[in-house]
């Protein structure tokens, strides 16, 4: 078995890439934009992706509606009724961005701890009192 050096040099790859869209033509195929598989010349929507060639998008993509726990006034009432349990709303929200996730997150948190330590205050508070009623 002899095995034989084949040599390309510009012109014959220049050649060759020029007549590889005619080949294509021949055979009735092209390549999608989008997914570069193999799909018929006359395709509109490529099989395998799903998308339009013209440049239209999906039928079945629309835009997408904000879910209503994501909307601003949700986040804020769960967030008064529910303290730091409401957090995860936060998180996940798609709208915040990460800076004002963490702020959010942190005036949050304070409040929480505030709330404790004034309610830690007030029931001591309450406790004098009990102790000098002598009950």
């Amino acid at each position: 078995m002899k095995a034989e050096l084949v040599t390309y040099n510009c012109e014959e790859q220049s050649i060759q890439e020029q007549n590889k869209p005619i080949a294509e033509e021949a055979t009735g195929m092209k390549k999608c934009p989008f997914c570069a598989e193999q799909i018929q010349a006359e395709a509109v929507k490529c099989r395998y992706c799903g998308e339009f060639l013209d440049g239209s998008s999906r039928a079945g993509s629309r835009p997408r509606q904000k879910k209503w726990y994501f909307t601003t006034p949700s986040v804020v009432i769960a967030l008064l009724c529910l303290g730091p349990l409401a957090l995860p709303l936060v998180w996940l929200n798609p709208r915040y961005k990460p800076a004002t996730r963490a702020i959010i997150t942190v005036i949050v948190l304070v409040v929480t701890i505030l709330c404790m330590y004034l309610m830690a205050f007030v029931y001591q508070q309450l406790l004098n009192q009990f102790t000098e009623l002598g009950m």
